[in-house]
């Protein structure tokens, strides 16, 4: 058992975040760290859980847990957004990988490219999933990214899952 106490400054043994990662989230990065492991946990149970129920021809079951992990996809996505951003806020400003992206034999795109564009587009589900929903807490949605999208379309998906993830944690705060 770590005796590591979290806190904002580092929110996990040996992990200093970025000022950037500092300023969007503040002492709501304790959260980010505790969501890390928790997410992985709940991808591996739910997707076992899916399909032991499948292997036993519970279809009943089956139907139940879709429903399940249906209800909980927009925090599940808020969740991953934000702990993707912050992870790509440490790896400091910068470009986006192109939609449509196509690889370039033996020329890897650099970690915090690959990193900032799998945030904006996880970022971007969030946003198609409450315009379609209409489940913003703060309002102001931005466009879904498309194929063609600019680097400031990316980053104004980020910027509102920042908002959206503030603004849970405050209401959790409330209650």
């Amino acid at each position: 058992m770590s005796t590591h106490r979290s806190s904002a400054a580092e929110p996990w043994p040996g992990w200093t975040p970025s000022r950037a990662a500092q300023a969007a989230y503040g002492e709501h990065l304790v959260r980010i760290a505790e969501l890390i492991p928790a997410l992985l946990y709940m991808y591996v149970t739910d997707r076992r859980g899916l399909a032991a129920a499948h292997d036993d021809g519970q279809q009943g079951l089956v139907g139940s847990l879709v429903r399940s992990v249906a209800l909980e996809c927009r925090d599940d996505l808020l969740e991953t957004a934000a702990v993707l951003d912050a992870l790509a806020l440490c790896h400091g400003p910068g470009s986006y990988l192109p939609r449509p992206y196509q690889e370039v034999t033996g020329q890897p795109p650099a970690p915090g490219v690959e990193l900032r564009t799998d945030a904006s587009d996880v970022a971007s589900e969030v946003v198609r999933h409450d315009r379609k929903q209409g489940t913003s807490k703060t309002g102001h949605l931005p466009p879904a990214l498309e194929d063609g999208c600019t680097d400031t379309q990316r980053d104004a998906v980020r910027a509102y899952v920042r908002r959206e993830w503030l603004a849970s944690q405050a209401e959790f705060a409330d209650n």
